[in-house]
């Protein structure tokens, strides 16, 4: 067994009984060091398992300065090429140790054969601080016969549902098998209790919990497959991708990659939605720009002040849209929710899909027959009529003269003590609080030529100086006028 690394390090000589091998293996990364740094490991024939525990060290940082961080991975004998079939397994920096054999492997990672030739370790310095960061890696191979993969049981990709509905779900979701704490099991339960139709888990930067669902799928909700993708220049959802499908993350927008890997996602089957785009966390500004995407999540969690700045970027894709310079971009919204406290379903999408499917529930996202919602107690209807009964619901267009006179009718319950208001490509011009109960009805007349887009907001009252208040709902816009040549 040998071990090598892009950087200077050291290998401890083995150690062992005779059905087990193990070396460590030091090194040091300068502050500026590759993002992804691979240790050879030579894996002859004979092994049943691969162990990995690894450690570096956390010096004191001057305040403001980012100090070590590093994530951890495997490639088998395929190797580490972008895209590769080499892929056994992420689990980032949310544990220090993993193993993996043909019948068993730590979550985040994929059992399957251990076949004899160079795998890499992969180590990924998130951050690395001034005085640099040492890394200290221990591989125990381990020899004996190896046992069967099981095959892997998948969601199906259609539930019962209710026929043409409009369908609640949640398409960002963390477990176990990467930085969450909850199981899928426990997830599962949560989605049913906040009264959602549909998940989708998108662990970072791995499949492996693709398998983990077996019989928590049931006539009341459909488990659709992805991935976040979590490169460092932001993440992005891939919602409902084929079972098994992984997408690589290690590219930053400058390597012009992008394109390629958005593709990727859409030839398995998935919508490319970037995530939290305003986020504050090291390496989650989305960087690579809108034009690859299907969609946009602008509302990540608990509203807070960043989903304002990516609301406001995506109104601005709108209005652009209206002036014929952009296809646009539909909005969702997700909870990202990890372990508790996170509410899964805070906040949820709300679909009109054919039926629950995974196919009808994509087309329903990428048409922009999309609201979003802080909870299932949230309700609402949201549609603009013309003087002659021409009518357009959410995502829609209402094609009629500019000096039309047409009227926004918005229903609402369940939102006591918000307020209900009409935004424009002008900004918000119209708003009313709704009564005590949190039902009511808000009508407001326009005319094409005053409002391109008339999209719904209803929203609690303001707990930050100089913010609108948080969202309780949304919706997506109903454009008004022929459209642009």
């Amino acid at each position: 067994m040998s071990f090598a690394d892009a950087a200077p390090a050291t290998g401890q000589p083995d150690t062992g009984g005779p059905d087990e091998q193990t070396r460590r293996v030091t090194g040091h990364l300068p502050t500026g060091a590759p993002d992804f740094v691979y240790l050879p490991v030579e894996v002859p024939y004979g092994v049943r398992e691969i162990a990995v525990s690894y450690a570096y060290d956390r010096p004191t940082v001057p305040e403001g300065t980012a100090g070590n961080a590093c994530d951890i991975g495997i490639f088998d004998e395929r190797g580490t090429a972008l895209g590769g079939a080499g892929f056994r397994g992420w689990s980032g920096g949310a544990r220090t140790e993993f193993f993996l054999r043909a019948d068993d492997a730590t979550p985040g990672y994929l059992p399957g054969p251990v076949n004899a030739g160079t795998w890499h370790i992969a180590l990924g310095p998130y951050t690395v601080a001034p005085q640099g960061l040492s890394y200290d890696v221990t591989i125990t191979l381990r020899y004996g016969p190896q046992d069967r993969t099981p095959a892997p049981v998948h969601p199906p990709e259609r539930a019962r549902g209710r026929g043409q509905a409009w369908y609640r779900g949640d398409n960002h979701l963390h477990s176990l098998h990467s930085d969450g704490k909850r199981t899928p099991a426990q997830i599962a339960a949560l989605a049913r209790a906040a009264g959602l139709d549909f998940l989708t888990t998108t662990e970072h930067n791995t499949t492996s919990a693709h398998r983990a669902w077996e019989g928590l799928w049931g006539d009341d909700l459909l488990i659709l497959t992805g991935e976040e993708v979590t490169t460092r220049n932001g993440h992005v959802v891939a919602m409902g991708t084929d079972p098994g499908v992984f997408i690589d993350w290690r590219y930053r927008a400058r390597d012009n990659a992008f394109g390629k890997y958005a593709r990727a996602i859409r030839r398995a089957g998935g919508l490319v939605i970037p995530a939290h785009p305003h986020a504050t966390c090291i390496g989650c500004n989305w960087k690579f720009g809108l034009n690859e995407a299907d969609a946009v999540e602008v509302w990540n969690g608990p509203y807070t002040p960043d989903d304002e700045v990516t609301l406001a970027e995506w109104d601005n894709t709108l209005v652009a849209h209206t002036r014929g310079r952009a296809d646009w971009l539909p909005a969702v919204g997700h909870s990202d929710a990890h372990r508790d406290p996170d509410v899964v379903g805070l906040p949820q999408t709300v679909v009109l899909a054919d039926d629950l499917s995974r196919r009808a529930v994509q087309e329903g996202i990428r048409a922009g027959r999309v609201w979003i919602a802080e909870s299932s107690k949230v309700d609402l209807t949201f549609a603009v009529t013309g003087e002659r009964g021409e009518h357009a619901g959410i995502g829609a267009r209402l094609e009629v003269p500019g000096t039309a006179r047409v009227t926004a009718q918005l229903r609402v319950s369940g939102a006591p003590g918000c307020t209900a208001a009409f935004v424009t490509d002008q900004g918000r011009l119209y708003a009313m609080p709704l009564p005590p109960s949190g039902a009511g009805t808000v009508t407001w007349q326009t005319t094409p030529d005053n409002a391109a887009y008339i999209r719904a907001e209803v929203r609690h009252p303001a707990t930050t100086p100089g913010l609108p208040g948080p969202m309780a709902a949304m919706t997506n816009p109903v454009f008004l006028g022929r459209r642009a040549v």
